[in-house]
Order: C-alpha cells, then structure tokens, then sequence
C-alpha cells in the first residue's frame, strides 16, 4: 500500500497521546485555557443551536469538544466524533460508548461518511509537521473536497495565521488570498474568517446557504 503523505502528522498526534495520555498535551495543545477557547470557537458556526442537530467532530481526538459540549449551550446537540487515528479512535470509543464514532480515511473513502449538520474539524490543519507546505495545502483541499459534500449547514476548521512576528516550519500558515481563492472556487461563497480570539490562527466558518437575508 502507498504510503500517505499525512502519515507523519498521524504519527506526531499519536506519539503525544502515549507520552503525555488523555489530556490537551496528549493533542498537542499547550495549555487547556487556549483549547478551551478554541473549543468554544469552533462550535459558534452553530448560529441557532436546537435539539436534534446533528455535529461530527472531525480529527476528534480524545473527545475533549465532546467534554466542552455536554458543559455548554450546545448540550442537546448529538454529537459524532471521527478520527483517522485507531489509537484516539479507540480511547474515545472506550470513553464514551454511547456515542457513534468512525475511524476512517475521508480522502480514501469519502463515500462511508453519512451528511452532518455541522462538522467542525479543531486542530486538523494547524500542523505540517515535515510536509512541504504545497503538500499541506494539496492535502487540506483534499480533505475539505472530500467533506464539504457531507455538510447540511457550516463547516469550521482553523489554521494557523500569516499575521505573526515568526512562522514555525512544522505549522501550516496559510495565507487569505489562498484560501479564499480555494473557499469561492470550489466550496462556497458564504464564509465568515475569525481572528478575533487572541492566538496565532484564524477559523473559518463555511455555510451552504446564506446566514442573512
């Protein structure tokens, strides 16, 4: 089988799960306040949050959104989580087995992933690791072309901002006019950018319809 480029960001993830286990250093996240913070973000794409939504957690980790979810205004949001990763696949699972999750490879086979209301994909872009950034960026397309047809509502994922006094080589900093060349292309014209929190990257916000008018 042919190996995927994206192996080594799977790999990174999965080496920080078995040195530091199921806490925000084991997803590579330096402190729990910015995951937190980040959590919270994410699930704004939601406008009118009701019972009976459906949200897929898309690179969910160990389900910590989950955490924050059941805490928040969102709580009568049924939750999905999906992970390519059989190790974060198997924790969560393990931890919260009245939720339905899938350990799957959406490039490969987009074709097992039912239709969300929302997905929201946290931290799956902000790392390259030793990808090239052109490879990342083929990848990242990849992936929004293979989940964007899942969606009923919006999308949200983050990468990391361009608008920083240095880059790190191992992060994907993405620059606006390349995503929104991509978003207007080939997803939607409906998208809000966020960079209005206070970390080093933005999230994007990608709806099939209008939120106004």
């Amino acid at each position: 089988m042919k190996q995927r480029k994206h192996q080594t960001i799977i790999d990174h993830y999965e080496a920080c799960l078995a040195r530091h286990g199921d806490s925000h250093l084991g997803v590579d996240w330096p402190n729990k306040q910015d995951a937190e913070k980040r959590y919270a973000v994410m699930l704004n794409v939601i406008s009118e949050p009701r019972a009976g939504l459906t949200l897929l957690d898309f690179g969910c980790g160990a389900s910590h959104l989950y955490d924050f979810l059941r805490q928040s205004r969102f709580s009568d949001i049924t939750y999905y989580g999906l992970d390519v990763s059989p190790a974060f696949y198997e924790l969560s699972r393990n931890k919260y087995p009245e939720n339905t999750y899938y350990c799957l490879d959406v490039v490969a086979e987009p074709e097992k992933l039912p239709k969300f209301d929302y997905v929201v994909m946290n931290g799956v872009f902000t790392e390259k690791c030793d990808l090239e950034f052109d490879e990342m960026l083929a990848y990242f397309k990849q992936v929004l072309r293979a989940v964007f047809p899942k969606v009923r509502c919006g999308l949200a994922f983050n990468v990391m901002s361009k608008a920083v006094d240095w880059e790190r080589d191992d992060l994907f900093h993405l620059p606006l006019d390349t995503l929104v060349d991509f978003l207007t292309k080939e997803l939607s014209r409906h998208f809000v950018i966020r960079n209005d929190y206070g970390l080093y990257e933005y999230t994007v916000y990608v709806y099939k319809e209008p939120l106004y008018g």
